[in-house]
């Protein structure tokens, strides 16, 4: 087994903590991405179907929403990992 001292030690998990928060960073361009397709969607869904209006926003918003809930939890994720909360 190998033994690393302390300081060695401190910085290997200092910098796997920090490569491991931007990895969870990456998690917040999904919901990005999401949110625009829907919008689009919904816009389009709109022109076609102007009377089913109030349906589609509020269908549209609470999925932008959910989606946009996992990208703030990546985040708090990040920030724990950054600062060994």
């Amino acid at each position: 087994m190998i033994e690393f001292s302390p300081e060695v030690a401190e910085s290997i998990i200092t910098i796997s903590s920090f490569l491991a928060s931007g990895l969870a960073l990456i998690a917040g361009v999904g919901p990005g991405i999401g949110m625009g397709y829907a919008a689009g969607k919904a816009t389009t869904a709109v022109r076609r179907q102007p009377e089913a209006r109030g349906a589609i926003i509020t269908t549209m918003l609470l999925g932008q929403v959910v989606s946009g809930s996992t990208g703030i939890y990546s985040l708090i994720i990040a920030i724990f990992l950054i600062f060994g909360i």
